[in-house]
């Protein structure tokens, strides 16, 4: 059971419920967490989205992100997230059978996204410190300087919401992970 209770989005009038008019309009529905956090902190939710559209304006395909998103949740052991990350992974056009072997840590074939995925894990595992090899190895796979940033920046969106839900402990609103 979650520690915070999620607000009624139907009758929020302030900030936070035209933060939840936005979101459900880009979006369809608002997850959970986005809602708590909105209710409790509406500027770090809007901080989080303006991360977001940077992201999706960026050159990283929106897998790539999710992947990125999914390999920090489950180093971090954020239930809530993994859920959501693979689900959006999922909805991008990653396989299943790919989800769940970047979730155990598991070569997928695919040399470009293994090497994304084993460098978040390994940023995720040393608390952001990458050796000149990891670096050399992103490199060479075909990362860009540009798309380093963008790595970042979803690294740091996702500890964010991987720390609230953790605290919170955020009830999952998203498809169980198989």
């Amino acid at each position: 059971m979650s520690r915070l209770s999620v607000p009624n989005l139907e009758s929020d009038t302030g900030p936070s419920g035209q933060i939840y008019g936005q979101i459900k309009k880009a979006i369809g529905s608002v997850p959970n967490t986005f809602a708590t956090i909105a209710a409790h902190g509406p500027a770090a939710l809007k901080s989080v989205l303006a991360a977001d559209a940077v992201l999706a304006a960026g050159s990283l395909t929106k897998r790539d992100q999710e992947v990125i998103k999914l390999v920090i949740s489950a180093a971090a052991g954020c239930d809530y997230c993994v859920a959501a990350h693979n689900h959006l992974a999922k909805l991008a056009g990653v396989k299943p059978e790919v989800l769940k072997q970047i979730r155990e840590g598991q070569l997928t074939g695919d040399a470009k996204r293994d090497a994304l995925v084993g460098f978040v894990r390994k940023l995720a595992q040393s608390s952001g410190t990458v050796s000149d090899d990891d670096y050399a190895a992103i490199k060479s796979a075909g990362y860009s300087d540009a798309q380093l940033v963008e790595i970042s920046l979803a690294f740091a969106t996702t500890a964010f919401t991987n720390v609230f839900n953790r605290i919170y402990d955020t009830e999952i609103d998203f498809p169980a992970v198989a």
